[in-house]
């Protein structure tokens, strides 16, 4: 169990401080820490209320989501590049960002089609929002993805659109995973662990979360998480969850500390 402090406590604190939020694998949170983990960089880890007003937050950072960075007296990075090129300064080895010109437009090209605004996390999330504010939902469930809709741009638009845009990704990165390991490369970007392979570890969880044994999660957001969308289904190649496993086998540390 992580120990998380009031973001008002962390305001003033030293070091290095990551907003995140507690119990839920969200995949921008966790791709922050596994990054931070892989770097071994040590921080203080401060307390986001996914459905709340988070008014210190929003002082602090300008909105109320997390994770949100900060180092020292710098101003805080909300946003996941951003956090990339912070935590990759701080420890610049293992580097998680290719020295190649080439290799590093690529892999951050890719990682914006995970992480960015209309990306794999965005189109899934609009695919929960519908689940989940259908009438047969209870009423306090409708109630939580209704705000959280609200909240992130839903609308019955991009929900309708959002099933092809999350296959049209994941069979990219499926060719892209079995053309690397045709070539003899374990990873996204060849022979190297890239951010791009953490990213999408944490990316999966929106397709199959981990094992309840690594990934505690409450009945409702484990059914959330859980893909049931047809078209989804249909686009995920087995090697995408393969090289999910593959990651947290091999780099990081279950069960994850939500």
């Amino acid at each position: 169990m992580t120990d998380y402090i009031d973001v008002e406590e962390a305001l003033d604190l030293p070091g290095l401080r990551v907003v995140l939020t507690p119990g839920i694998p969200g995949p921008w949170s966790e791709s922050a820490k596994a990054i931070l983990q892989v770097k071994g960089l040590e921080y203080v880890p401060a307390r986001q209320d996914v459905l709340g007003p988070n008014p210190a937050l929003r002082r602090w950072s300008g909105q109320t989501s997390a994770p949100v960075a900060a180092w020292e007296d710098e101003p805080p990075r909300s946003n996941w590049l951003e956090q990339l090129y912070l935590f990759e300064r701080l420890a610049p080895e293992p580097r998680l960002i290719p020295a190649d010109f080439d290799a590093r437009v690529e892999m951050l090209g890719l990682a914006n089609e995970l992480m960015g605004d209309d990306s794999f996390i965005a189109a899934r999330r609009h695919i929960m929002v519908r689940d989940f504010t259908r009438p047969e939902q209870d009423p306090e469930t409708r109630k939580i993805f209704t705000a959280l809709g609200d909240k992130y741009g839903y609308s019955a638009e991009a929900a309708a659109q959002a099933p092809d845009r999350c296959a049209e990704i994941l069979q990219h990165f499926a060719a892209r995973l079995n053309r690397m390991r045709d070539h003899g490369g374990n990873y996204l970007m060849g022979n190297h662990l890239t951010a791009l392979d953490l990213y999408w570890a944490a990316s999966a969880a929106l397709i199959e979360p981990l094992p309840q044994v690594n990934c505690s999660m409450t009945p409702l957001f484990r059914a959330v998480y859980t893909n049931t969308d047809p078209v989804v289904a249909q686009a995920t190649d087995p090697a995408l969850m393969e090289h999910r496993d593959f990651i947290y086998d091999q780099h990081l540390v279950l069960p994850l500390q939500l």
